[in-house]
């Protein structure tokens, strides 16, 4: 016979995997999200920056399955299946707080690699590169790197047409935007690093609670089957 300890600690990894399974998708949505910001600029970006995002993606993504082994695994009182459940929660734990950290890390250094990446690409100018290059600038509408001059240096020796916000007539000194990219680009980076710390490590510590709730069940359920 269940013990009323037991039944309602039970009940409430049932309810906790239900909100947990939400909190996947919340994790996915917010991923997404980032990656998204992250990918307007991804030719300037090293792998580093667009990683954080995508493992968050990954992660929400088994957490949204291994909550519903929580429920099943609670609802059944199925003693393996809760101490898988506690050991891959215990994984995604240390994944999400190895994203929230390498976030804050990226959050301090990322400023002086991605000004190199914006300098190369300006000095190289491929195609590819004028792409980029017209995407960043239109979207935030700013020139050069730190400066529009900054292009006068460049092989293109003139400002781009994306430098401009009228795009029928040729881009000349006075009509072009005046901020230049790196520390909009900079800031952008700096809020996507905010989003991936504080979903990663708060969605982190919640996992420990869910830890500590499938094994006292489980502790539980071994208890009552040595009777």
């Amino acid at each position: 016979m269940e013990s009323c300890g037991m039944n309602a600690i039970k009940y409430i990894l049932f309810i906790f995997n239900l909100i947990f399974a939400i909190s996947g998708l919340g994790i996915i949505v917010a991923g997404a999200l980032v990656l998204a910001d992250v990918g307007d600029f991804n030719h300037f970006a090293e792998s580093r920056i667009i990683s954080p995002p995508i493992v968050l993606i990954v992660a929400g993504a088994v957490v949204f399955i291994i909550a519903f082994l929580g429920c099943y695994g609670a609802i059944k009182q199925h003693y393996t299946m809760l101490m898988v459940f506690a050991a891959a929660l215990l994984i995604i734990f240390v994944i999400e707080l190895a994203v929230g950290i390498a976030a804050a890390v990226l959050k301090n250094d990322v400023g002086m690699v991605l000004k190199d990446s914006l300098k190369n690409s300006m000095r190289n100018y491929t195609e590819a590169d004028k792409q980029a290059w017209d995407i960043v600038q239109q979207k935030f509408q700013c020139c050069g790197v730190d400066q529009p001059q900054d292009w006068w240096n460049s092989p293109n020796r003139d400002y781009p047409q994306s430098c401009c916000n009228n795009t029928q007539y040729q881009c000349r000194p006075g009509n072009n935007y005046r901020d230049g990219c790196f520390s909009k680009l900079e800031m952008q980076v700096q809020k996507c690093a905010t989003v991936l710390i504080g979903v990663g490590i708060g969605i982190a510590f919640v996992e420990i609670a869910g830890i500590i709730l499938a094994c006292c069940l489980a502790a539980a359920i071994k208890k009552e089957s040595n009777k």
